[in-house]
C-alpha cells in the first residue's frame, strides 16, 4: 500500500483520500458511495422523505460525496432541498476531483460542483439542491446557523480521531438545531456518541453497518 503526501492529504492506493491531520479516510475503504447510500440516506428514509423546503445538514463536507450521493438520489425531488454542511477544513478543488474520480456515477454529475468550488463559491446550486458549506469549527458555527434540520448526516471524521465533533456539547446543539419529528444517522456506533445524542433528546437506534462494520447508529427527535 502505498501513499502519495499532498498538503493535508495522502492517497492511500492512489486513489483513497485520508487527512493527515486525523489519520483518517475520507470515506469508507470498502465502498465509500455504497456507504452513503446505505448509512447517510437509508438511515434517514431518503429520498422518500424529501419535499420541497426539506432540510439536510452536514457535520463534515469532506469530498462532497454524500452531497452528490443525494444529489442523484433527489433527481426525481420537488426542490429546493436544503442541504447545509460544516466544515473546519475545506479540500482544494483538486483534491476533491481527484477523490471523486473514484466514483464514476458521482464524477459524472459533479461538474457544476467542482466549477463552484473552484471559484470559491460555498454556496451554490445543484438542480434540486441549495448547498451552503459553512466554514470553520462547527463548535462555534453550529450555535450560530439558525436553521433546523429535518436529517442529519454526522460524517466527522472518527470519535477516537477527532473526538472535538463528537462532543457532548455538540450533539446538544445537533439536537437543538433538528425539526421536530427530524432524524441523524451516522456510520458510528461508539457508545459514548449514542448516549451524547440520547441525552441530548434524540430517540437512538443501533442499526446493522456497512460492509465489515457490524453497526451504525440512527434515530429521531421526538
Amino acid at each position: 500500500m502505498t501513499a502519495m503526501e499532498q498538503g493535508g492529504i495522502s492517497w492511500r492506493d492512489g486513489v483513497i483520500p485520508v487527512s493527515t491531520r486525523f489519520d483518517d479516510p475520507y470515506f469508507s475503504l470498502n465502498d465509500g458511495l455504497a456507504e452513503t447510500r446505505h448509512v447517510f440516506l437509508a438511515g434517514n428514509d431518503l429520498p422518500a422523505r424529501l419535499r420541497p423546503g426539506f432540510q439536510i445538514a452536514e457535520l463534515g463536507f469532506g469530498t462532497g460525496l454524500n452531497m452528490l450521493a443525494t444529489l442523484i438520489a433527489a433527481q426525481e425531488a420537488l426542490g429546493p432541498v436544503h442541504y447545509t454542511s460544516f466544515e473546519a477544513f475545506p479540500l482544494t478543488v483538486d483534491e476533491i476531483a481527484k477523490a471523486l474520480d473514484h466514483f464514476p456515477v458521482v464524477r459524472a454529475v459533479a461538474g457544476p460542483f467542482l466549477a463552484a468550488w473552484a471559484c470559491g463559491n460555498s454556496q451554490f446550486d445543484l438542480g434540486p439542491l441549495k448547498v451552503t458549506v459553512l466554514m470553520g469549527d462547527a463548535r462555534q458555527t453550529l450555535p450560530l446557523w439558525q436553521g433546523r434540520a429535518d436529517a442529519w448526516f454526522l460524517d466527522g471524521f472518527s470519535p477516537a480521531k477527532n473526538p472535538e465533533l463528537w462532543s457532548d456539547a455538540l450533539m446538544t446543539e445537533v439536537a437543538q438545531h433538528t425539526a421536530p419529528g427530524g432524524s441523524f444517522a451516522t456510520y458510528t456506533a461508539a457508545g459514548h456518541v449514542r448516549r451524547a445524542l440520547q441525552s441530548a433528546g434524540f430517540e437512538v437506534r443501533r442499526l446493522p453497518g456497512h460492509g465489515k462494520k457490524r453497526h451504525m447508529t440512527a434515530g429521531n427527535r421526538p
